[in-house]
C-alpha cells in the first residue's frame, strides 16, 4: 500500500471543542472577578489573530489566565504548546533548539528574551465572543511536554488534544466524585508542568471548573487567593508546599478537597492536612508519559483505585500501562502489585530505586523516608551516584537540610535506621535543596552540589 492510500484510508479523527458548558460560566478568577467563557474565548481569539505562521511556541505565560488563553490560541492555529522542564533561560533555549521554527510568547516583558518572543496584547475586560465553537481535531497535537530531568536528562512527549480529553475525563470523575459537578480551584504547580496543565488548563476548558489566575508560593498568598474564589474551593499542591501550609499555623478559607502529586505524600502529612483544614486530600498518580490514571485517599488508603478504562500489567522491570488517554501503552518503572481483579494497586517502588550493596537490597524510597523522619531534619534526599568507586560500588550520596543538626549527627541517626552499607557517602549539610517548581529535584543539580564532597 502507498502512503498516500494509507493516509486516505486512516480512520478520521474525530472533532472536539475546545471548551464545554454554557458561555455563562466562569472559565477562571482574576481579582476576585470571573471570566465567563464567552470573554475568554474573545481574548483567544484575539490572540490567536496575532500569532505568526509556526510550528509552535514555548508558553512563558506567568499569569494561569494568559497561559490558559496563550494555550487555546496556539491550539487553535494548529500550533503546539511547548513546555520545558523549567523557565529557566538554558532550558527555554535548549527545547526550541529541538523545535526549528518555534517561537516563545509571554504575558511579560522579559530581558533578555528568547529569539523571537512575542508578548501577548494584554487581556483587557471584552465582549463575549459568540457563535461557532472551536473544534480540534483529536489527533491535534497542542503540547509537547517535558519530563523534569529528576532522574536524567528532561524527555519530549506529545501530546494530541483527544489524549488530554481523555485523561480529563478521569480527573474530573475523580474530583466530582469528591466535591461535585461544579467548584473552582487554586494551583500552586506551574502549569507547564504536565500536573499542572491537567488540573489547571484541562479542568477549566473540559469541566466546570473556574481556575484562579495566580500561582501562589507562600501560605498568606494561598490563603488569599482561596478567599477570592466561592465555593467549593480545590486546591492543588504539592508535598512541599502542603507541609509549609501546615506548619505556618495559618487558617484557609473552608477547602472541599486537596489534590497532591509530583512526590509521595507521607501519610503523616497528609493526616494532619485533613485534620487542620477540614477537608479530605486526594492524591493522584501518573507521569509526564501517562498523565494521572489513579487516586488514593492517603491519609486512610495504601491502595491506589485506577482511573476507569485503565489497566496494568505489571513486569519485572516496571509496569506496562494502558489507558484511554494513551494511544500505545506506556511502560513505566514503577513496580506494583495489582489487587481487587486489577481495579487497585500497591506500589512497591521504582526499579531505578532498587539498590543492591555488598549483597544486600534496599529501597532508595525507603531511605529517604528514614532520612525524612529524622527529628531536626526539614528537608534531604538519598541518590545513588553514577560512577562507581574503587572497589565497583555505586555509593549512596546525601543532601540534608538541618539546622542545628551535624553531619555526623545526622550519620548517627542513620546508621539507626538502616544497614550501614546503605549510609550515604559523602553526606553534605547544605541551606536548602535545589527543588523546582513542583517540588522535584533536577539530577543534574544534585550531582553539582554534591560534586565538592566527592
Amino acid at each position: 500500500m502507498s502512503i498516500v492510500q494509507e493516509i486516505l484510508e486512516r480512520p478520521v479523527a474525530p472533532s472536539l471543542p475546545l471548551l464545554v458548558g454554557s458561555p455563562s460560566r466562569a472559565v477562571a478568577w482574576r481579582a476576585g472577578e470571573p471570566v465567563l467563557a464567552g470573554e475568554f474565548l474573545a481574548h483567544v481569539r484575539l490572540v490567536a489573530e496575532a500569532l505568526p505562521d509556526a510550528v509552535g511556541a514555548v508558553n512563558l505565560c506567568e499569569d494561569r489566565y494568559a497561559f490558559l488563553v496563550a494555550f487555546a490560541a496556539l491550539a487553535i492555529r494548529g500550533q503546539f504548546n511547548l513546555l520545558p522542564p523549567s523557565r529557566a533561560p538554558h532550558a527555554v533555549d535548549e527545547v526550541m533548539a529541538h523545535h526549528p521554527g518555534a517561537y516563545a510568547i509571554g504575558d511579560l516583558t522579559l530581558d533578555p528574551a528568547p529569539a523571537g518572543y512575542l508578548r501577548m496584547p494584554p487581556l483587557e475586560r471584552m465582549a463575549p465572543a459568540y457563535g461557532d465553537m472551536p473544534l480540534l481535531s483529536a489527533d491535534t497535537v497542542v503540547a509537547i511536554g517535558y519530563t523534569s530531568g529528576s532522574t536524567g536528562k528532561p524527555k519530549p512527549n506529545v501530546k494530541t488534544w483527544g489524549s488530554f480529553v481523555a485523561s480529563n475525563a478521569g480527573n474530573a470523575r475523580m474530583l466530582c466524585a469528591e466535591v461535585g459537578p461544579v467548584f473552582h480551584t487554586v494551583a500552586t504547580v506551574p502549569p507547564q508542568h504536565m500536573y499542572g496543565m491537567e488540573m489547571s488548563v484541562m479542568l477549566p476548558l473540559q469541566s466546570d471548573v473556574g481556575i484562579h489566575a495566580g500561582r501562589p508560593f507562600f501560605p498568606a498568598d494561598v490563603a488569599t487567593s482561596l478567599a477570592e474564589l466561592p465555593e467549593p474551593r480545590v486546591l492543588v499542591t504539592t508535598p512541599v508546599h502542603l507541609r509549609a501550609l501546615v506548619e505556618s499555623g495559618i487558617t484557609l478559607p473552608p477547602l472541599a478537597a486537596f489534590v497532591s502529586a509530583t512526590a509521595p505524600m507521607p501519610v503523616e502529612l497528609a493526616s494532619a492536612a485533613q485534620a487542620r483544614f477540614g477537608a479530605p486530600l486526594c492524591e493522584v498518580f501518573g507521569s509526564t508519559e501517562t498523565c494521572v490514571f489513579a487516586s488514593r485517599r492517603t491519609a486512610t488508603e495504601d491502595a491506589w483505585t485506577l482511573y476507569e478504562g485503565t489497566v496494568l500489567h505489571p513486569q519485572p522491570d516496571g509496569t506496562l500501562v494502558e489507558a484511554p488517554q494513551l494511544s500505545e501503552p506506556v511502560v513505566l518503572a514503577d513496580i506494583v502489585t495489582l489487587h481487587d481483579d486489577g481495579r487497585r494497586f500497591r506500589l512497591c517502588g521504582r526499579n531505578t530505586d532498587l539498590l543492591e550493596i555488598a549483597g544486600k537490597r534496599a529501597s532508595l524510597g525507603d531511605l529517604n523516608r528514614r532520612l525524612m523522619a529524622i527529628d531536626g531534619v526539614r528537608d534531604g534526599v538519598l541518590f545513588q551516584l553514577d560512577d562507581a568507586d574503587a572497589s565497583g560500588v555505586r555509593r549512596i550520596a546525601g543532601l540534608v537540610v538541618a539546622p542545628g543538626l551535624t553531619e555526623q549527627q545526622v550519620l548517627v541517626a542513620l546508621r539507626a535506621a538502616m544497614d550501614p552499607v546503605f549510609l550515604p557517602r559523602p553526606l553534605r549539610m547544605v541551606a536548602v535543596l535545589p527543588r523546582n517548581e513542583t517540588g522535584k529535584l533536577p539530577r543534574a543539580e544534585l550531582m553539582a552540589l554534591i560534586r565538592p564532597a566527592l
